[in-house]
């Protein structure tokens, strides 16, 4: 039982490192995207922003989550501990950015940038603050 937790453990991490790559480097090519002037690159950023969603972001999101879950169901007492609440807390904000940058794909591809690039710089610092509540609190163990 010990192997296949570790070994749930280790995917468990390449899966958000995935996700989490796949997720600051989508709110940096919509700061790129809303900055361009030029039609045939917008063209080119939609195409980008949609793969790397599609094949990087929302599987490493879905893979990290039922992972985890996964992780939880062989460990259940720690659902009992308040720390994992709290990080359940922050996956749950990781998963709506990540949906929300699903929308914003659209949203721009449509032409509607609802946001300035300025708001997408600063969009694209929460997720790396959320890793770091999550990581923080799975080393720690706090409470």
């Amino acid at each position: 039982m010990v192997l296949l937790y570790q070994s749930l453990k280790a995917l468990h991490i390449i899966a958000i490192v995935a996700w989490m790559a796949g997720l600051l480097y989508l709110f940096r090519l919509f700061v790129y995207h809303v900055e361009e002037t030029e039609a045939v690159v917008k063209a080119r950023f939609t195409i980008m922003e949609r793969r790397l969603y599609r094949i990087i972001t929302l599987p490493g999101m879905i893979v990290a989550v039922c992972l985890g879950a996964g992780l939880v169901m062989i460990q259940i007492d720690y659902l009992r501990m308040g720390w994992l609440h709290v990080k359940l807390l922050a996956v749950v904000g990781m998963i709506a950015i990540t949906l929300f940058g699903g929308r914003e794909i659209e949203e721009l591809a449509d032409g509607r940038a609802r946001y300035s690039s300025r708001t997408y710089r600063i969009l694209n610092e929460v997720p790396t603050l959320l890793l770091i509540v999550i990581v923080f609190l799975v080393v720690l163990k706090p409470f």
